[in-house]
């Protein structure tokens, strides 16, 4: 059985209406260390240093609310797997496990049935090799076509490729511990991720994403 550890981050945040005392670390499981072939070097501008962490707090009432969730895309036939691997709760990297989208700018997005006061979307693109994602925006909107109120909680689209404005936030290197964003409760219905291939080829992927919040009155 896979371990289930409390994400860490390297900052907390959370709504000035939820108490101290009803926050939580968020815990999740995660999957095993899988490094498959030899290591390339990356060499991607903006790319993060490491930094310390401390426990990512969440509401009590938070859970993984993108979980069996219906994904969409703006790729309608994806090279390998289908959708519904995004949400299905496995975060394995093995063939099978995950989706991959044609080159280009592409993205995904979740809906979560209803409106809902998000604090993290956690992201498992691809384990099995280090390599970084470019052109990545992710965003929360009640719009399903992302077209008013929408809030971004990550950009690393420095090109502003995507068309949703030059991104400042560092790039990330892949691993088996995924990439937790704070989403300091935003409100949303949807959730869309961008993307535009890898340090490693032009293809985008994603193994598992879990949304983290609550559901609004």
């Amino acid at each position: 059985m896979k371990p289930a550890l409390a994400v860490l981050l390297a900052a907390v945040s959370f709504s000035g209406v939820t108490r101290a005392a009803d926050l939580v670390p968020l815990v999740t499981e995660l999957p095993s260390a899988i490094l498959i072939g030899t290591p390339v070097p990356i060499k991607v501008d903006n790319l993060e240093t490491a930094v310390g962490a401390v426990p990512f707090l969440v509401p009590k009432t938070a859970t993984n609310l993108a979980l069996k969730r219906p994904v969409t895309s703006s790729d309608p036939a994806p090279l390998l797997g289908d959708y519904d691997l995004v949400t299905d709760g496995d975060k394995d990297s093995a063939e099978g496990c995950y989706v991959e989208l044609a080159s280009g700018i592409q993205w995904v997005q979740i809906d979560l049935g209803k409106t809902a006061e998000i604090n993290a979307v956690y992201v498992w693109r691809f384990h099995s090799q280090q390599r970084v994602y470019l052109g990545v925006v992710v965003q929360i909107s009640d719009d399903p076509d992302f077209i008013s109120g929408v809030t971004t909680i990550y950009n690393n689209d420095v090109k502003n490729l995507s068309g949703r404005g030059a991104g400042k936030d560092k790039s990330y290197i892949e691993t088996n511990l995924g990439r937790l964003l704070d989403a300091k409760g935003t409100k949303g219905r949807y959730v869309r991720l961008y993307s535009n291939g890898s340090s490693s080829n032009p293809a985008s992927h994603y193994i598992e994403v879990e949304v983290w919040g609550t559901p609004a009155p």
